[in-house]
């Protein structure tokens, strides 16, 4: 089982001086790096408060600046709203600085917001993602770049730095909606799994994934499929649920609640499975408890939604705490 953290870069009610949310944020990395975590999975946001990093290759610099063996995660990369050859450089460059410990997490992005802002049209994302992501590992790999596409053309272009990773770096891609899914099992992409799911959805999706892998012709097997949740953890059952419903409220009032449904998005609206959104979250989403009885959970999901990366999003510093003494280390 391997774990990492899901770091978001929140400054709830703009409380405190904005540097103090990126100095807490790479000391929890440090820590990551002297403890037993497999990578930090940096989360890119635009325009909200909800997560203040607009660029994960310059965070992830300087957390590898920071660390020795941590891998630093893109979790994601909003593929479609860059030029993809200065994607390519850019997590080039930051494999090289961090001695290859990039893990390139690609997404497309949902916020209209955000592609409406930069001056790209919503309409275009899926495309223009798909065509990112085939430039990106093109230009990784291959000495000259050639391509022709309904977005992009480049002719005979020498892409600078290549990864220190050979081909490249590992890569995933976020994989939120069934077509997602689809699409990356049949390039045979593995998957990051979002942490709105519920269990039993991420299972569904694991298991719609595999088969779809498999009619591709590739192989499950080996993956590493890091699924997000968010955790919530203390000495009593009690306190960690009173952690969790803190979270839930948090997270529906400043991101993922029905008021911010108004706003355009590409995904579908959320039913939080016919509850009160912080209820869901609360009974459906995040894991809470006890260190042994988070312990418990995990392996029980091992099983049922066959659950071997857990990427975590704590929700408190005593919950990053006890997750780094005393859950990773039993893992």
């Amino acid at each position: 089982m391997k774990v990492g953290v899901l770091q978001f870069f929140s400054w709830p009610g703009r409380h405190g001086p904005l540097e103090d949310v990126f100095a807490r944020a790479l000391e929890r990395i440090e820590i990551m790096d002297r403890g037993g975590f497999d990578a930090v999975w940096l989360a890119e946001h635009h325009f909200t408060t909800f997560s203040v990093c607009p660029s994960v290759h310059m965070l992830g610099t300087l957390a590898a600046a920071r660390t020795r063996r941590l891998r630093i995660g893109t979790a994601v990369s909003l593929a479609a709203l860059y030029h993809p050859l200065r994607l390519a450089e850019e997590v080039a460059l930051l494999d090289l600085l961090s001695g290859g410990r990039v893990n390139w997490g690609a997404g497309r992005g949902f916020a209209h917001s955000e592609f409406n802002a930069f001056g790209i049209p919503p309409e275009e994302s899926t495309e223009r993602f798909h065509e990112a992501v085939d430039i990106v590992l093109r230009a990784w790999t291959e000495e000259k770049l050639t391509f022709a596409g309904k977005h992009f053309t480049f002719d005979n272009i020498e892409v600078m730095p290549k990864p220190l990773q050979k081909p490249h770096p590992p890569v995933w891609m976020a994989a939120t909606s069934e077509s997602a899914v689809d699409w990356a099992a049949s390039r045979g992409f593995s998957i990051l799994m979002d942490p709105h799911a519920s269990m039993a959805d991420l299972g569904a999706k694991r298991r719609r994934y595999g088969e779809r892998l498999a009619a591709a012709g590739f192989a499950d097997e080996g993956r590493d499929i890091p699924m997000a949740r968010l955790i919530a953890l203390a000495p009593t059952a009690r306190a960690a649920e009173e952690i969790a419903r803190r979270g839930a409220q948090w997270l529906i009032d400043a991101y993922a609640g029905p008021q911010h449904q108004t706003q355009k998005t590409m995904q579908a609206p959320r039913t939080y499975g016919g509850k009160e959104p912080v209820q869901y979250y609360v009974d459906d989403v995040i894991l809470h408890g006890t260190p042994d009885s988070v312990v418990d959970q995990i392996s029980r999901l091992r099983g049922e939604i066959g659950l071997n990366y857990l990427m975590c999003a704590p929700l408190s510093r005593d919950s990053f705490r006890l997750l780094a003494d005393q859950v990773v280390p039993r893992l």
